[in-house]
């Protein structure tokens, strides 16, 4: 996969989830099982403004030649994906989230894989 692919699919997936978690953010996390107090609701939101920044992130540096800059926006990515990752996949080993939470745990996976491709040194074409 380019990385430029990879960009672009993590930058609608920000805004499938962003936009709703800030507009409808009750209705959201219940339909991954979740269900929220003030205070969750108020986490949530400031969760859905994390995915608008890595929506603009994304978006914005996806054709990013290669560089030191790109390097740091997919180590960050990557490191951001695989803290969701466990922190998502924990959550749905507890019952805190419904079925649907398993699809949270594959999209930060996917993502933190995806990321971490794009860490390792590639072999250039000689």
């Amino acid at each position: 996969m380019k990385f430029q692919t990879l960009m672009v699919i993590k930058a609608v997936v920000c805004l499938s989830l962003g936009v709703p978690i800030l507009l409808a953010t009750t209705f959201t996390y219940s339909l991954f099982g979740a269900s929220l107090n003030p205070g969750g609701v108020f986490a949530a939101r400031e969760y859905g403004a994390s995915l608008i920044g890595n929506l603009l992130l994304t978006w914005f540096a996806r054709n990013a030649i290669e560089s030191e800059s790109r390097r740091a926006i997919i180590l960050a990515l990557c490191v951001y994906d695989a803290i969701g990752f466990v922190i998502t996949l924990s959550a749905q080993l507890t019952g805190v989230l419904g079925p649907l939470g398993w699809l949270a745990v594959v999209i930060y996976l996917f993502f933190a894989i995806g990321f971490g491709y794009f860490l390792i040194p590639q072999k250039k074409a000689v």
